[in-house]
């Protein structure tokens, strides 16, 4: 792996300052629940995405890609609008529609600049499936929707369909890339994999059944400093050490991933095919991350590294360097100002992300050091507390807004796993300080 400094003097000034159209294309890909860490690319020992990989190999891959918020609605809001969820309103997976009918959304911004936009997928924000402002195609589904044999809203017409989700919405990006068009394009692609209830396509049902699955050391933390985790409620704690998500689902999980991948490779085979590959961001990356057993966890929520990171690689020639790894911490918030600086779009002032474009150039820009991430707790979850969050390079600290004594502070270079709780440490003191009037600088700069 190349680092952006050295992927940089591989491809050389004049490629960097080479002329791009003034419009790229946009290939935005979203899956639900995929760990950072689920990748070929990102060094999973087993997992097979070639395609997926390929993005990373001819572009770039993200070290620190964060969400904003672990959970489906909220995350896609902030994807969507740049803003912080506190600031966008959708705040769980509740009926949110009407107020997703009302979210000014990137591609509404490039639709009313000249873009054809194409919504495949996932939408999630509320049980109304209809077209959302700002898509000249619809194709989406119900809530979750379901794997097999899937009801879809086709452009506001409910139609049964025959086949696996995966490979139906993959079907459906692809005529729309191979479509000619004198328009540039912006194709939101949201998958329902890799979300329970984890059903592979029928031809990769019997992957990895040889694999063994090897858990991180954290999946046997005892929880000691971890009260918000132990706490009784009803009689029970929020989780157990040695918890969370089984062998089986795990490898699930990763078998959904193989029915992403060929979806990918289809996407590139029609761009390559078409002549728009390199003039074409594609940028690949999940809602929110998932729990392997880590802090006898499963699902998300928390605000734990394997919930909170994710995966996030992209590829554009001639501004991306091919095998470049960034290390700047780059969040959910982010995509939505960089999509529309990329198709030199105004970007609304009430935006709270960066553009991550200046990250691609030669001079390092000034990049954020810390960062604001928050939950807002679902009345159908109350095992999982309110939080909010500040997290820097080396540190972590986690307010938990609704409990008293249950705060959490982690000293992330020497224990990226989260198992010492040090908030009643002595030596730790001015660091919380510090922290805590960070949490409450951020809180107030992302009104």
């Amino acid at each position: 792996m190349m680092t952006r400094r050295q992927a940089l003097s591989a491809l050389g000034a004049t490629a960097i300052a080479g002329a791009q159209p003034a419009r790229p294309n946009i290939v935005f890909i979203l899956v639900d629940d995929l760990r950072w860490d689920a990748l070929g690319c990102a060094g999973h020992p087993f997992a097979r995405t070639p395609h997926i990989d390929r993005i990373a190999r001819e572009g770039a891959r993200f070290r620190n890609a964060f969400v904003t918020t672990p959970l489906c609605s909220p995350s896609r809001g902030c994807f969507l609008t740049g803003r912080y969820v506190h600031a966008h309103g959708v705040t769980g997976n509740g009926d949110n529609a009407a107020l997703s009918h009302q979210l000014i959304t990137f591609p509404r911004l490039l639709h009313d600049a000249g873009y054809e936009t194409g919504c495949f997928g996932k939408w999630h924000m509320g049980t109304d499936d209809s077209p959302r402002p700002g898509f000249d195609q619809w194709v989406s589904f119900i809530g979750q929707g379901r794997y097999d044999n899937p009801p879809m809203n086709i452009n506001g017409k409910r139609v049964q369909t025959d086949g696996y989700m995966t490979d139906l919405l993959g079907g459906h990006a692809v005529d729309f890339l191979r479509r000619k068009r004198e328009k540039p394009f912006c194709l939101y692609m949201a998958h329902k994999a890799v979300h329970g209830p984890f059903t592979p396509a029928e031809r990769h049902k019997s992957d990895y059944s040889s694999n063994p699955i090897t858990r991180s050391a954290n999946a046997k933390d005892g929880l000691s400093g971890k009260p918000a985790l132990t706490r009784m409620l009803d009689g029970k704690p929020a989780t157990v050490p040695g918890g969370g998500s089984s062998d089986e689902l795990i490898r699930n999980q990763l078998r959904c991933m193989n029915a992403v991948d060929d979806s990918v490779g289809a996407m590139l085979k029609a761009l390559e095919e078409t002549g728009q590959l390199d003039n074409t961001l594609v940028l690949f990356t999940s809602d929110n991350g998932y729990f392997w057993g880590e802090h006898g966890l499963g699902d998300k929520r928390w605000a734990y590294e394997e919930s909170i990171r994710i995966p996030m690689i992209a590829r554009f020639p001639g501004r991306i360097a091919p095998g470049s790894v960034l290390s700047e911490d780059v969040l959910s918030i982010d995509i939505a100002p960089t999509m529309l600086d990329l198709a030199r779009v105004r970007v609304p002032s009430n935006v709270h992300g960066r553009s991550i474009l200046p990250l691609f150039g030669k001079k390092q820009p000034r990049w954020r050091q810390s960062f604001l991430f928050e939950y807002f707790e679902e009345k159908q979850f109350p095992r999982t507390p309110s939080w909010q969050g500040v997290r820097t390079p080396d540190w972590k600290y986690v307010r938990y807004t609704g409990l008293d004594g249950m705060d959490e502070l982690y000293h992330l270079e020497s224990d990226p796993l989260e198992m010492k709780n040090l908030i009643g440490e002595a030596g730790a003191k001015s660091t919380l300080e510090k922290l805590t009037r960070e949490l409450a600088r951020q809180l107030k700069a992302s009104v």
